[in-house]
């Protein structure tokens, strides 16, 4: 598997879609923005269901394969689906108050120093009953992967930082939900679910995902089932934060 396509990736994007399934279930035809679209996995997903959305990205090359992807879908999910060029801190420029009811800012906190400016941007745009989708690196757990890899070092380091280099070697910073719950009540926002991702996979080797379906389908079903349950969501790699307006 390549980067995008291994075991952590596959394990991300399949729980956000069944976490975002569950918040969205009895809804259709909603104005979704994806902030960091990347390749539009979720974007994709979204239209397919019936939803309107607009992609967001800065990257060129990773805006090239989300436009390739776009070009094999049907043409009714074509129709649904715009992919523009740009990052999130433009979105109070190029969009109005309330002007989307869902916003998807997935792996993108974790890549600025300080996230309020854009969340405080995100909130504005977001319509009234509006959902923001954020999916952030927990800064509570920081010391998993070191510790489950024998690294004891890192681990005792990691307990009181929220920095880290992820595993593309870049520098990043991670979030607790804590001060996410402040912050998005403050942004009037308040957090309405979170969920756990990669509580078990995470410390895996990224070409180790199962050759068997079966077997998928069960790492699956256990990696979704601790993303909602204690004390197992809390250990997780990932938070998947999900609030209200």
């Amino acid at each position: 598997m390549d980067r995008q396509g291994g075991l952590h990736n596959v394990v991300r994007q399949e729980l956000v879609a069944r976490q975002l399934a569950d918040q969205l279930a009895g809804r259709t035809g909603l104005r979704v923005l994806d902030v960091g679209c990347g390749q539009a996995t979720q974007a994709l997903r979204l239209a397919r269901a019936g939803h309107l959305v607009t992609g967001l990205d800065p990257d060129p090359v990773t805006l090239g394969a989300a436009q390739a992807a776009l070009a094999a879908e049907p043409a009714e999910v074509r129709d649904r689906v715009r992919l523009l060029s740009g990052d999130g801190n433009q979105c109070g420029r190029w969009f109005g108050p309330r002007s989307f009811d869902v916003v998807l800012c997935h792996g993108v906190l974790m890549y600025l120093a300080d996230p309020d400016p854009l969340l405080a941007s995100l909130a504005r745009i977001l319509a009234p009953d509006g959902l923001l989708s954020l999916l952030v690196r927990n800064a509570d757990a920081l010391a998993m992967r070191a510790g489950l890899a024998g690294d004891w070092r890192g681990a005792l380091t990691a307990f009181d930082s929220t920095r880290y280099t992820n595993r593309l070697g870049l520098p990043a910073r991670a979030d607790r939900l804590a001060d996410l719950e402040v912050t998005l009540g403050e942004l009037a926002v308040p957090v309405r679910q979170w969920y756990g991702v990669r509580v078990f996979t995470d410390g895996m080797p990224d070409a180790a995902a199962p050759v068997d379906g079966r077997q998928l389908a069960q790492l699956l079903d256990a990696e979704e089932r601790a993303g909602h349950e204690e004390p197992y969501r809390r250990v997780a790699a990932l938070l998947h934060v999900v609030g209200a307006k």
